[in-house]
């Protein structure tokens, strides 16, 4: 667990070590206030969580300084029975910069 703080990978996907800290330190202060974690890991150490939420992209600070999620809104195309007529498939992140890209998607 530890040792994922140690390579520049993850201080590099956070933007520096000044920024990993704070989005380290804020986290877990939503996790020991009740927030659900966003990964499945099967511990009760919640740095091991935060990192690993961290390292699969679930987690990031936005500009302002606060932890925002990377949650994905998906719509699935069901058979008829469902909705009485098709839906169609959308995939759209919720945020961050790759919410932004998905809207440029658009054109």
């Amino acid at each position: 667990m530890l040792d994922e703080l140690k390579e520049e990978a993850i201080v590099n996907k956070v933007g520096g070590r000044f920024k990993l800290s704070t989005l380290i330190q804020k986290r877990m202060g939503a996790l020991n206030k009740g927030a659900k974690p966003l990964v499945d890991l099967r511990t009760p150490n919640k740095m091991a969580i935060v990192i690993e939420e961290i390292m699969q992209d679930k987690i990031y600070l936005d500009p302002t300084g606060e932890v925002q999620t990377t949650n994905m809104t998906i719509t699935m195309n069901l058979p008829t029975p469902y909705f009485g007529g098709g839906a169609t498939v959308t995939a759209k992140p919720a945020g961050g910069a790759a919410a932004a890209a998905a809207d440029d998607d658009d054109d």
